[in-house]
């Protein structure tokens, strides 16, 4: 609504935008980021999505209709910008205790302890990359603040990184300054977080946890590159929940820690790394970021036959926890959803003959869900009148999605079979899958190579 909004007043016409009670906040963050420091909101009071029809009705004319009237002929003062510190300025000197609480203070953390980003931190972690500290690698949304390798370097030191992380936090920054990553929603209501992907010998150069307890908080490398990513989108990209305002998660979760591909037991089972289906080569050091939306449940499978367990990745991981976002996926056109497969999962399947392109053509092909259903939820989150037939009916979805009327009719809850994503790490002795559920078009998988230091060695 904001972004129409300000496409309309940059084409000479006067807007107002309709918004509920409680994106009021996000949507002047929202403007402001675009540039339109004034345009005007008119509130709809409460949650219409749980509102009667009747309720709803009263309060568009009691209400939401002056508050429209308002905001097309009142004009909005003009309000200051807060002046931010410069790249090596000192912004603050006290114990690590006072340090911690004008960081909070401030909005600059994410309530952990940080560690303070002296000057000599931040030139330690500079040291471990060949780039100039001054940098711009991009703008990030929605904020519009430049991502420098300064910044970066910064942020690093915060979250507890190690300095020779470094030559990851930067190609980290680039995947999500790329405007395919549509930084710009993540502080959207479904609540995604980032997962970095890790790939390459660098895994082990800086021991990386690609075994038992892989996505669990605990070994550094993975915490802590996690922990940079979530808070430059905070300090950065401008990302905060209340007291800030560009942060509209509803419910949300806290980040995820980096995974990293057990590359061995890859190769071990005759497929290729992660990396190489994002069009890398084997053995480059390779990063990658998307966003999650939800976690499956652990999925345990058993037997020696491929089917054994695909019938069950199937039925767990694919129609029970992945279903539910299918019809907004349809909709929006991209979905890239992640497999996650223990050591002992891939070994059978692989035993068994099945390459990667034929998994994910067997998930795609027995991953169904009823139309009828897919639109109630589609319905339910936002969309009132959604159906397929009428989508198809405007030119907006292939005719596949409307063959018939009949709402127990069966659709594909993959849009593409080389969309699924597929990962081998965890616990080598115990059967357990998980899955990752993207969220349609915003935060698609963004890879990136790592580039060493010429002093690397």
């Amino acid at each position: 609504m904001v972004r129409a909004s300000v496409a309309a007043e940059r084409a000479g016409l006067r807007s107002v935008s309709v918004v509920a009670s409680y994106f009021v906040r996000q949507a002047q963050a929202t403007a402001r980021a675009l540039g339109a420091e004034n345009l005007a909101v008119a509130e709809y009071p409460g949650v219409p999505m749980t509102d009667s029809e009747e309720e709803l009705q009263r309060k568009v004319k009691e209400v939401l209709l002056n508050n429209v009237i308002e905001g097309l002929t009142t004009s909005a003062a003009d309000s200051a910008k807060p002046v931010e510190p410069g790249m090596r300025d000192i912004v603050f000197k006290g114990t690590l205790k006072e340090v911690h609480e004008f960081f909070v203070k401030n909005l600059w953390t994410d309530g952990l302890p940080i560690i303070p980003p002296t000057i000599e931190e931040v030139e330690r972690f500079l040291a471990f990359t060949d780039r100039s500290p001054d940098e711009v690698v991009g703008v990030l949304p929605p904020e519009n603040r430049q991502a420098t390798i300064w910044n970066i370097a910064v942020n690093g030191v915060m979250a507890g990184c190690r300095p020779e992380y470094m030559p990851i936090l930067v190609p980290i920054v680039e995947a999500i300054a790329d405007p395919e990553f549509r930084l710009e929603d993540a502080g959207s209501t479904p609540g995604w977080e980032p997962l970095l992907i890790l790939n390459g010998p660098i895994i082990k150069e800086l021991d990386f946890n690609y075994g038992c307890g892989v996505m669990r908080v605990g070994r550094q490398a993975n915490t802590s590159l996690g922990r940079f990513l979530r808070l430059y989108m905070r300090n950065v990209a401008g990302l905060r929940i209340p007291p800030g305002d560009t942060d509209k998660g509803s419910i949300a979760y806290t980040f995820n820690v980096a995974l990293a591909e057990n590359e061995d037991a890859v190769a071990e089972i005759g497929w290729q790394p992660f990396s190489v289906d994002r069009g890398f080569k084997r053995g480059e050091n390779v990063v990658t970021v998307q966003s999650v939306m939800s976690i499956s449940g652990p999925c345990y499978s058993g037997g020696h036959t491929a089917l054994d367990h695909l019938e069950t990745l199937a039925e767990l991981i694919g129609r029970r926890s992945m279903t539910y976002w299918a019809a907004h996926s349809i909709v929006e056109g991209r979905s890239h959803p992640l497999f996650l497969l223990s050591p002992s999962v891939a070994g059978v399947l692989a035993r068994d003959g099945w390459t990667k392109d034929a998994i994910r053509e067997y998930l795609y092909d027995n991953v169904k869900a009823p139309a009828g259903f897919l639109e109630k939820l589609r319905r339910q989150s936002g969309k009132t009148s959604f159906s397929f037939c009428s989508w198809v009916e405007r030119g907006l979805l292939p005719r596949e999605y409307c063959e018939s009327t009949d709402p127990e009719r069966m659709i594909h809850v993959f849009l593409r079979p080389e969309w699924i994503g597929i990962v081998v790490s965890g616990d080598p002795g115990r059967n357990q899958s998980k899955g990752y559920v993207q969220n349609q078009k915003q935060g698609p998988p963004i890879s990136k190579r790592i580039a060493l230091p010429a002093s690397w060695q």
